[in-house]
Formats: structure tokens, C-alpha cells, sequence
């Protein structure tokens, strides 16, 4: 993570809070809020907001430091509910950094990605976010070397058009067992149904081997070297029921000629997939991304 990302230098397991919220837009909303964590000892680290002017909707993220706040923890979810939800019509979600984010990765056969965030995983590249990664679900055997490799469990749970449920009801079961908070996939090639998408709602990051919207499906880098593009991408998002039309965390671009093979392009979008995707993956685990309708609010 790069530094200036760091609120304040925040050190591994330090208790911060984070709120991520948005609501239609009135004068002096920053100002009731932070004099609400002002007046109760907590001292703000980051504040970053956005107003969107069309819809006339206010967006806010803002962490604080917890030692010396005198409301607990367990009890601020009733004061804002209380005090500014209804208020300001406000929508929003609480997060604490000195509370563990449990991360499951869902691989297939590509290691690219997988090796990429587990890498990162060890540097240490995200220990002030507390971040712990307990298992990796796969439909396929044949990267169990690397769950071996970190010293992280590896679930082979094969998947068919035929057993789609029974696979899912045993990924649930592990993901249940593990505590798991949020999950990546990381090329994982099965469509996850309605029923796992709603369990972990804005919770599911896939990477896509395509500047989306262009080029959806199976076989993006074909059908880019077929149409003769000069850009190829790769896109991040949420999983959601419309396949790879989630909203939108993160993407890139590399430029393609017309002398490039589609090994040449598959070759170059793997660069770009692992960047993108654990690009997303920072974002996500430093709540920094506030998904509203299809869209998504990215704060630096």
C-alpha cells in the first residue's frame, strides 16, 4: 500500500473506526458528524467526500481513532441509527480495523492472480487492516501445491451443471466454518448463483479479462484480437446477478498492435489482471469503496 494511503501511519492493530456513508445532499452534514466524534474524544485520521450534483447525493468516508472515545464500540451502530440515520436519510456502514477481515480466495486452474495476493499477503503489503486469509476454495485440484506452498488450507469442491447447489451448500458450509467476510476470485471460471450473491452482498470481488462493458464472457482476449482493438483491459467489480456487470472497483489498460497474437494479448492482460484485482482487493479491505446502485464511490 502506498503510504500516502495510510491514514496517519496507522500500525497493525490499532482500533479505528471507519464510516462509509451517503445520503441526499443539505448543508452542514460534515460538520454535525465530525462534531459528533470530536465532542465524544475520537480524532479524525481521514476525511475524504464527494458530492454528486445530477442526483444531488452526498458521499463520505471518515475514520477516527478510537483510544479515547468514550461511546464503545458495540454501541455507536445504535447512535447513528438514532441520531443521523433517519435524520439525514442517511444510509451507512460501521467498520473497526482492530476487528479481523477474514478473506476466502476461489481459484480454478490460473495461478496468476492467486499467487499475486497471496504474495502481498505475506509481505505484509495489508497487516494493518487485519487482514487473514484461512482458506482457498477451488473447483479443480491442480494448484492445491500453492495452499500448500502458504500454509493455507485448499477446499476441492467440483463443480458441474448438475451439482451447482450441493458444490454450493459445501463452499457455504467452509465459508461458515472459516468466518469468512468477504471473498475474491481469483479466475475463478463458474458463475456464482443468485443464492451465494445475496449471502455476501458487495462482498464477492471477481477480476475480468476485459475493459468492461466491452468484451463480456468466456474469451474476452478473442474477441478483442478478432475485433483489432488497440487497448485491452482487465476490470474488478462486484458480483452481482448480471454477469461481469457488477458495479465497477478498479481497471486498467495496456496497449495492443496489430502485430500482438492473442497469446501476445493473454500474455499482457495477465500483468494487468493481478494489479487490477489487488488493487481492488486494498480498496475493499480499507473500506474505501461505497457501492450505491450500480456504481461505485472510490475514495483515494
Amino acid at each position: 500500500m502506498d503510504k500516502k494511503d495510510t491514514p496517519n501511519n496507522i500500525q497493525p492493530g490499532e482500533n479505528t473506526a471507519v464510516l462509509l456513508m451517503h445520503c441526499p445532499d443539505r448543508p452542514g452534514i460534515i460538520a454535525i458528524l465530525t462534531e459528533f466524534i470530536n465532542d465524544n474524544g475520537g480524532n479524525i485520521l481521514y476525511l475524504d467526500q464527494y458530492v454528486d450534483r445530477v442526483n444531488s447525493v452526498f458521499y463520505m468516508r471518515v475514520q477516527w481513532d478510537l483510544t479515547n472515545f468514550t461511546i464503545p464500540a458495540d454501541k455507536l451502530r445504535d447512535y447513528f441509527d438514532t441520531l443521523y440515520a433517519q435524520r439525514f436519510d442517511m444510509t451507512y456502514n460501521l467498520y473497526f480495523t482492530g476487528t479481523p477481515q477474514r478473506m476466502a480466495i476461489f481459484v480454478s486452474k490460473m495461478s496468476h492472480c492467486i499467487y499475486d495476493l497471496l504474495a502481498r499477503y505475506r509481505a505484509g503489503e495489508w497487516k494493518e487492516w487485519n487482514i487473514e486469509i484461512p482458506v482457498i476454495i477451488s473447483n479443480h485440484p491442480d494448484l492445491r501445491y500453492i495452499g500448500e506452498q502458504f500454509g493455507i488450507p485448499y477446499e476441492v469442491i467440483p463443480v458441474t451443471r448438475e451439482n451447482k447447489p450441493e458444490a454450493e451448500a459445501q463452499q457455504f458450509a467452509i465459508l461458515e466454518h472459516y468466518n469468512i467476510d468477504f471473498v475474491v476470485l481469483a479466475r475463478y471460471m463458474q458463475v456464482l448463483s443468485d443464492n451465494f450473491i445475496n449471502r455476501y452482498p458487495n462482498r464477492v470481488i471477481n477480476i475480468h479479462h476485459s475493459f468492461l462493458p466491452a468484451f463480456i464472457g468466456s474469451k474476452p482476449y478473442h474477441a478483442a484480437h478478432q475485433r483489432g482493438v488497440k487497448l485491452i483491459g482487465a476490470t474488478s467489480h462486484y458480483v452481482t446477478a448480471d454477469l461481469d456487470a457488477g458495479p465497477i472497483i478498479e481497471q486498467d489498460i495496456v496497449r495492443i498492435t496489430h502485430k500482438d497474437t492473442v497469446d501476445d494479448l493473454v500474455k499482457k492482460g495477465r500483468d494487468l489482471e493481478k494489479i487490477v484485482l489487488a488493487r481492488a482487493v486494498e480498496k475493499h479491505i480499507q473500506h474505501k469503496i461505497l457501492p450505491y446502485g450500480n456504481k461505485t464511490v472510490v475514495f483515494n
